[in-house]
């Protein structure tokens, strides 16, 4: 049994150990922006795979106390590095966390390397090479006070990044993030799904991707555990055909996007298409004030300009009031969530929530409000 640590967005530590549990992981802990999990081999490729909300699956290799700069030297020497690392494999160092005497993460990053390839040095006659792109092997150290944590990052590129979308708005919604709020939200695939004020398509997208059960990992070139020694390649093309076997050939219910921006609905079509739903999903340009409800009940999305975005002096209070209208006006039946990050704004849609939930998006922190519509 492995040891691992899932990385999510601040806020979405109890969501993501929902969804860990959800793929069969054992003795999860919710932790600090991630969550501690257990699991062989399978799972770990697994949750590469399927994970909607991580943003990298650490590998845990070693904990050790650590004071200072010689405590990390030789606690890094004491694991076996020809296990994890060859020297024809390239490596690079991400060091997090910091303590008195570490109070740098640069320079602990560098100590921990020169530690590894000196044993490699002494062992092989030959080293590594640093690579800090894409390395073979990546390697995670985290300080959290007299205690260092030591792990292979399995994910390679952050999980969020799924690959579909080249094409991007102004102000996008991490992939991730766009799952984590859907999840939130409870919508289930048979409701209809309409996001308003879509941008380049992030949510969705997202909500297909859900509703048509396919693994976000299918867009990636490649995972981070592909280039490690012992990777079993015929594991991995197992699950992804399991996955691809597994997949709905239709939605339950409709999943539509609009935007007053033509440019951007240009985008969602190319990203739909990359992904493989724009036969499924429907994108239009549509101005808000244009917009109606086309089913008599459903869930509204979106994720509307917090100010920054639109430059300063549009009039952002006015597009609120117009978002509060139409969603009183003509969505009576429906359900409706609004991710916003400017309180004052949020009171311009005139509107009641029923539930708000705290969220960060980036480093903002945001809430999505929930409102019943009759």
């Amino acid at each position: 049994m492995g040891q691992y640590f899932a990385t999510v967005a601040r806020g979405l530590e109890a969501l993501a150990a929902q969804e860990l549990e959800q793929l069969g992981a054992h003795s999860v802990e919710p932790g600090f922006c991630g969550a501690a999990f257990e699991g062989d081999l399978t799972l770990l490729y697994r949750v590469n795979l399927w994970a909607r909300l991580p943003f990298r699956i650490l590998m845990k290799l070693h904990e050790f106390p650590c004071h200072d700069a010689k405590d990390l030297y030789r606690g890094i020497q004491t694991l076996d590095w020809s296990k994890y690392l060859t020297p024809d494999l390239t490596l690079a160092v991400n060091a997090t966390g910091k303590n008195e005497q570490l109070n740098h993460t640069h320079f602990t990053a560098l100590q921990v390397k020169n530690a590894i390839v000196d044993q490699q040095q002494e062992n092989f006659g030959e080293r590594s090479d640093v690579e800090t792109q894409e390395p073979d092997v990546q390697i995670n150290v985290h300080i959290d006070r007299d205690l260092c944590t030591v792990s292979l990052d399995s994910s390679g590129n952050s999980l969020h990044r799924r690959g579909y979308r080249p094409a991007v708005g102004a102000a996008p919604l991490k992939e991730s993030l766009a799952a984590a709020l859907i999840q939130l939200s409870g919508w289930q695939p048979e409701q209809m799904f309409y996001d308003p004020l879509c941008g380049s398509g992030t949510l969705p997208l997202e909500a297909s991707l859900k509703a048509l059960n396919i693994a976000p990992g299918l867009f990636r070139e490649r995972f981070g555990f592909e280039t490690w020694p012992g990777f079993d390649s015929s594991l991995l093309e197992q699950l992804i055909q399991e996955a691809e076997a597994n997949q709905r050939d239709t939605l339950p219910a409709p999943i539509w996007g609009s935007d007053g921006d033509e440019a951007v609905i240009d985008q969602a079509i190319t990203n739909a298409e990359k992904c493989g739903v724009s036969d499924h999903v429907w994108f239009s340009q549509i101005d808000l004030a244009e917009v109606v409800a086309p089913a008599n009940s459903g869930v509204l999305f979106c994720n509307p300009p917090y100010g920054e975005r639109l430059g300063r002096d549009s009039n952002l209070a006015g597009f609120y009031k117009l978002l509060g209208d139409v969603l009183k006006q003509r969505f009576k039946g429906w359900t409706a969530f609004v991710l916003s990050g400017n309180k004052e704004l949020s009171q311009s849609i005139g509107l009641k929530s029923s539930q708000r939930f705290a969220v960060y998006n980036g480093s903002l922190p945001c809430q999505l409000m929930k409102y019943e519509l009759y």
